[in-house]
């Protein structure tokens, strides 16, 4: 019984370091140590499951919107969702898998959520992956927008229980929003604010029950075999390279 107390207590202290941390600029650094020793968990594709990726300009990837198709070429962009799919569809042919994509550049958690109904809540599925948090950050920095850490956190968490409550069966994956430091876009006037929005991200991993994917680590590992401008454009928009290490870490998430 004292084990289990230990064990409990563990993984209450995590949770409350990172919920208190996630909207405290000068903390990430300590919550982002903590949810570190969080066990990775996976997604069962079960067959006949319907997933679909949600985000901004990273995972739109220059799909054709008006292609409302699954599993759809032009529907999927060119991005990490479209190799991901494309990975899934050939290796599990028998589990009649269904991808969509329904990311749109520029947008931010209030955005995802005017859109919800229709671009999310509509094709009920059984596995939602969510990218989102640059452009709350960035555009602040370039005057579109004047949200703040705190208004990320209480968007995303308010977008989250209204697709439990619409979706309660839902598996849930929740990619870290990412910048490569020195290229073009990402500079030193984003931190160690930026910080504060992947702790926030990976908080409502936490409390939602999700898997987190940790694109940041991804794209800050592969700078050792390779630099920056290899992987991503402007620090923000991954290069071919960089959206097939992303699609890697996000099928690292499902079984």
């Amino acid at each position: 019984m004292q084990q289990n107390n230990s064990h409990n207590n563990r993984r209450s202290f995590l949770k409350t370091s990172i919920l208190g941390a996630a909207v405290s600029v000068a903390a990430p650094a300590q919550l982002l140590h903590a949810a570190a020793a969080v066990p990775k968990k996976r997604i069962q594709l079960k067959k006949g499951s319907v997933v679909l990726f949600q985000g901004d300009s990273i995972t739109d990837a220059g799909r054709n919107r008006n292609s409302k198709d699954a599993n759809n070429t032009g529907a999927l962009g060119s991005g990490y969702a479209f190799m991901a799919a494309s990975d899934l569809l050939a290796k599990a042919a028998d589990k009649s898998l269904t991808f969509y994509n329904r990311g749109i550049s520029g947008n931010k958690v209030h955005q995802l959520a005017a859109r919800w109904q229709d671009d999310c809540i509509a094709l009920k599925p059984d596995v939602l992956s969510i990218m989102i948090g640059v452009n709350d950050h960035w555009h602040k920095l370039n005057g579109a927008y004047n949200g703040t850490i705190e208004t990320y956190i209480n968007d995303y968490r308010k977008l989250l229980q209204d697709t439990r409550q619409a979706l309660p069966n839902v598996q849930l994956i929740i990619g870290e929003p990412f910048g490569v430091k020195g290229i073009k876009a990402v500079d030193d006037k984003w931190y160690p604010e930026f910080d504060a929005f992947r702790a926030g991200a990976r908080s409502m991993a936490q409390e939602f029950d999700a898997v987190f994917v940790p694109y940041q680590k991804v794209f800050d590992d592969a700078q050792k075999t390779a630099p920056g401008v290899y992987w991503t454009y402007d620090g923000v928009h991954p290069t071919i390279a960089g959206a097939r290490l992303m699609a890697n870490a996000w099928l690292e998430a499902v079984k």
